[in-house]
């Protein structure tokens, strides 16, 4: 009996280890608040809200779980009509959930891919969509490659006048300024044979050597690890 229940014991924590899944944790670093959005498959309690300068927030992702984390920011709530808006990364929900909704671009977008037990999770910061916050993405207690990602440099101080947005609250990909096939990597583009890198992703590319610049820029931008837990930061060289 004692076999039978420690087998049984075993396998009822191994089950539960399975399916407890990855953490995520957001920290803001900035010297403003930040409204991190959520998308995925499947919920994790939140699909948005305020982060503090300071503040940190975790969040359990089971397995098999792929999504993404942005930050928006800028926000403000209407009193009178009760509408939640954001000037950059905003997700057209006018609430501070995000109800399934993507980000508007242009927006730093960490993307994942968690793989089920003992699978590899795939795991990227990408710029295809444009910038508009500092974001790196650091994995703990996976094996594997597991580096950290993402774009520590501040894009909107360096980006060209025909990408900025305002007055510097983001700076557009070169797709959606100027929606062309050669930029946005579509019709005659759409391979990565015929869409190649541009002046504007390389300067991306140059500003942050890990993150997706361009549609296809897919071998030194998408990173794996096993079984790690992930840590979001907005802002990561803040001197605040």
């Amino acid at each position: 009996m004692d076999l039978i229940f420690s087998t049984c014991l075993f396998t009822l924590l191994s089950f539960f280890q399975g399916i407890s899944g990855t953490t995520f944790t957001l920290v803001n670093k900035c010297d403003h608040p930040v409204w991190p959005g959520i998308l995925g498959n499947s919920l994790l309690g939140s699909t948005g809200f305020e982060l503090q300068p300071g503040g940190a927030q975790s969040f359990q992702a089971p397995p098999s779980w792929s999504g993404r984390f942005w930050g928006r920011t800028g926000c403000t709530l209407d009193q009178t009509t009760g509408q939640f808006t954001c000037q950059t990364g905003d997700c057209g929900s006018s609430q501070m959930e995000c109800n399934g909704k993507g980000a508007s671009p242009p927006a730093t977008l960490a993307e994942f891919t968690i793989g089920s037990s003992g699978t590899q999770d795939f795991y990227d910061v990408s710029l295809v969509d444009g910038y508009n916050l500092q974001m790196i993405v650091e994995a703990t207690g996976g094996s594997g490659t597991c580096l950290t990602t993402g774009c520590s440099s501040d894009l909107n101080r360096q980006c060209p006048n025909e990408l900025r947005v305002g007055s510097g609250q983001a700076c557009k990909s070169a797709c959606e300024a100027f929606n062309t096939p050669e930029y946005c990597c579509s019709g005659a583009y759409a391979t990565p044979d015929t869409c190649k890198p541009s002046v504007y992703s390389e300067m991306f590319k140059a500003a942050c050597p890990k993150s997706y610049s361009y549609a296809y820029d897919d071998a030194t931008s998408t990173f794996t690890c096993t079984g790690a837990d992930y840590t979001i930061t907005f802002c990561p060289s803040s001197t605040r």
